[in-house]
């Protein structure tokens, strides 16, 4: 039983050894840039928001449909 733990032991190493020796040596990838993007302030509560993700309307921003919809009623002009 010692005989066969030792040629599994010795052979996981030769693999190791020969798979570590054999391949080419990787070179370490630098970390990709945050993508930042453009911000833009809700027109009717002031909230900064990413540009994709902003409702525009008459040049202005909103952060959410029920803001743009509020901000552009008629009573609040």
């Amino acid at each position: 039983m010692a005989r066969l733990l030792t040629l599994i032991a010795l052979f996981a190493i030769g693999w190791w050894l020969w798979r570590r020796f054999v391949r080419p040596p990787q070179e370490p990838r630098p970390p990709a840039a945050p993508r930042t993007q453009p911000m833009v302030r809700c027109a009717h509560c002031g909230v900064h928001v990413p540009q994709n993700e902003a409702l525009a309307h008459d040049n202005r921003w909103y952060c959410s449909r029920a803001h743009l919809e509020q901000d552009d009623s008629p009573e609040q002009r």
